[in-house]
């Protein structure tokens, strides 16, 4: 087996999923230590307590670049606000880290492209958290389409809506999130970004050109959108389309379907059958996966990146991958901009 590794942390108070990342850490195989850089130190008492158990050699630091000459990790993990990121992913992959980052990552997908060509250049792998490509239920629905099961794709359908009462708390007005300046977007960005990459990840396909509309119909004191409608052509010539909004009182609601010409298939990882499907190839009739849920993918996400770093297993998704959802979600926010057909460039 190959060596345990060395993983680096750069956030500050405001680094999203921080909780879920630690936690992740403390019951992760194949690491030998950890460091943390907040500039801030605002974090310093959170990863003691959540870590030092498990890592008695944790050091922490206020600057990266001190952090990184001095515990050369192999791993990076960056979560920070997105306006931030850039250069932070680009000091880690410039040490010879490879790097896990919290996504949106950029402000545009043109400040993400770069670090891609630069982990490229160096044989390192840059992976955006798509936490939810590890689920199980994901793998499966991506491996029958793979096996044929569903034959010819022809057409997608997805949503996915989380609460609008967190748009209503003055923190969260007062957040990166809200901030367009900060944070690139609001919903699209922040959360329909996971199926905008699913549905490309389970079809194998590519979103090619993307129209559709962006509002904040909530009215809440926010500068970013609250919701998001998307109509989207595949490069092999699937339609799609995608619904996304903050909407309820609490919890998610999510869906994806997909139609080919042997069947269908359909993934909510809300539910407790988080996967049916149908192949008229099979004879088998509608068929169902149970699965017992995971609280945290963002934790078997950071295993998937640590056994990456150990080579022990591929990226949970490339760097290209993830500058191909961002490219998406721009050429969005330029068709709601000028109201036309973006292709994805």
């Amino acid at each position: 087996m190959p060596e345990s590794i060395t993983v680096g942390v750069i956030t500050d108070a405001a680094g999203a999923h921080l909780d879920s990342y630690l936690g992740g850490l403390a019951a992760c195989q194949g690491v030998e230590n950890v460091g943390l850089a907040d500039p801030s130190g605002a974090t310093f008492e959170k990863v003691r307590s959540l870590l030092s158990a498990r890592f008695n050699g944790l050091q922490t630091f206020r600057d990266d670049r001190v952090m990184l000459e001095s515990i050369r990790p192999n791993l990076a993990l960056v979560t920070l606000e997105a306006y931030r990121a850039p250069e932070a992913i680009q000091r880690a992959l410039e040490s010879g880290c490879h790097v896990l980052a919290e996504k949106p990552a950029c402000l545009r997908a043109e400040d993400f492209e770069p670090l891609v060509r630069l982990a490229d250049s160096k044989h390192l792998h840059l992976m955006l958290a798509l936490a939810n490509r590890v689920a199980p239920p994901i793998k499966k629905a991506r491996d029958l389409v793979a096996s044929g099961a569903l034959g010819q794709l022809y057409g997608a359908d997805f949503h996915t809506i989380a609460d609008q009462t967190r748009l209503t708390l003055p923190e969260y007005q007062r957040s990166w999130f809200a901030s367009k300046a900060q944070a690139g977007g609001g919903f699209l960005i922040w959360l329909g970004i996971h199926w905008l990459d699913l549905v490309q990840f389970i079809s194998g396909d590519r979103i090619q050109q993307v129209c559709g509309f962006i509002r904040n119909v909530g009215g809440q004191p926010i500068e970013v959108e609250d919701a998001a409608v998307l109509a989207l052509q595949f490069e092999k010539g699937m339609v799609g389309t995608m619904h996304s909004g903050y909407y309820l009182d609490h919890g998610y609601n999510n869906h994806c379907k997909i139609w080919g010409s042997h069947g269908w298939l359909r993934c909510d990882l809300t539910s407790d059958e988080p996967l049916q499907w149908h192949s008229s190839q099979s004879g088998a009739g509608v068929q169902t996966m149970k699965y017992i849920r995971e609280r945290n993918l963002y934790a078997p996400f950071v295993q998937a990146a640590v056994d990456c770093a150990r080579n022990l297993a591929p990226p949970p998704v490339t760097g290209s991958e993830g500058l191909q959802v961002l490219k998406v979600v721009f050429a969005l926010y330029r068709s709601a901009g000028t109201r036309s057909v973006q292709m994805v460039a």
